[in-house]
């Protein structure tokens, strides 16, 4: 994928992540990523606000900017294409670093190129934990995508050559993980915490929460079936109130791992059976990528490590520093795209 496009600078501000990097598309290696993370501004509200999300991208995006080139001991006149994320996401984060981009762009007569925040997730696990880029993934494989925001099935026959098979009808399975820890008296964001409550208990499957059912004629997921009935049962045991909240004398640590322990195992279950039923769909499929936020949950890892071995299928994953919210995918996006010549334009807009 090399070509004269040899420096890119990669810019993520589609939420509450401020991120940039720098890869090399001739040696096919990342020279730096750097991220800022607003959590401690958000978790006091108990999920992310947009106003303080974008306030933040504003005050912090110059700052790592010059940080990712510092870090690659570049200067910004060495940058041959800038790459930055225009959707989906917040619109004011996204309009914060689109803006900055293209003034970069502007100013330095370098070109520009739009990346989609998802794109850049499905691709993230073709970098190695030392940001060099794997040769060992075949196409054409699937890739499960599962953060806060979305949760999705691809099948990825090349480079930018991919297509959605099956999303979620309702809640992502990360939405999921935040409220159901937020009913159980945590804060955000919930999915570590209940994956260290499950890990106390080693994963057993205590309450039976239902699974979405598979249909036949499509692949889907569906969580909010499943948000709800741990809600109610956590009501029916008099651990909850609707209208107050958790009730903290019923909520007892033994309570809390088993919910997390049910919760995790419903949710691998469900991801287990639909990537199941997408093998034998599409049986030229030679593998599957597990990324986005979610796939640092090394329990979820390993299930679906075990299904794709059952399957003859290989299995892969995003290194967990390129699973959040990154600029290293974007600015690895920003390289083929540079190779093809797929190029923006300076009226570059933002899409939800």
């Amino acid at each position: 994928m090399a070509n004269k496009q040899q420096l890119i600078l990669g810019l993520e501000t589609s939420c509450d992540e401020t991120a940039a990097a720098v890869f090399d598309a001739q040696q096919q290696r990342l020279l730096s990523s750097q991220i800022y993370s607003q959590i401690t501004l958000h978790e006091g509200y108990g999920g992310i606000v947009p106003e303080i999300a974008s306030r933040s991208q504003l005050e912090k995006v110059d700052v790592i900017v010059q940080a990712a080139l510092d870090a690659a001991k570049l200067s910004v006149h060495d940058i041959d294409v800038i790459a930055v994320t225009n959707k989906p996401g917040l619109v004011g984060s996204l309009l914060v670093g689109t803006c900055f981009a293209k003034g970069l762009a502007w100013s330095l007569n370098k070109k520009i190129i739009g990346v989609d925040h998802l794109e850049g997730h499905v691709f993230s696990s073709w970098l190695n934990t030392d940001g060099t880029v794997r040769t060992d993934v075949v196409f054409p494989y699937l890739c499960l995508s599962v953060s806060g925001g979305h949760t999705s099935l691809y099948l990825v026959q090349d480079f930018g050559v991919f297509e959605m098979i099956a999303q979620t009808l309702d809640d992502a399975a990360g939405e999921a993980f935040d409220k159901i820890a937020k009913v159980l008296g945590f804060g955000y964001p919930g999915g570590a915490i209940i994956e260290r409550l499950a890990s106390e208990v080693a994963f057993q499957d205590f309450f039976h929460y239902p699974r979405t059912k598979i249909h036949h004629d499509r692949l889907q997921f569906s969580f909010s079936g499943l948000k709800t009935a741990v809600l109610y049962d956590l009501v029916k045991r008099g651990a909850y109130d609707l209208a107050s909240g958790p009730i903290v004398s019923k909520v007892t640590l033994e309570l809390q791992q088993q919910v997390a322990s049910s919760l995790l195992v419903a949710i691998a279950d469900i991801f287990c059976d639909q990537v199941k039923a997408a093998f034998k769909r599409l049986p030229l499929v030679r593998a599957l990528t597990f990324v986005g936020g979610v796939a640092c949950n090394k329990y979820l890892r390993g299930r679906l490590e075990k299904a794709c071995h059952a399957n003859n299928k290989v299995f892969f994953v995003a290194p967990p520093q390129f699973c959040t919210d990154n600029a290293a995918m974007i600015a690895f996006v920003g390289s083929y795209k540079a190779c093809r010549q797929e190029f923006s334009d300076l009226s570059l807009d933002v899409l939800k």
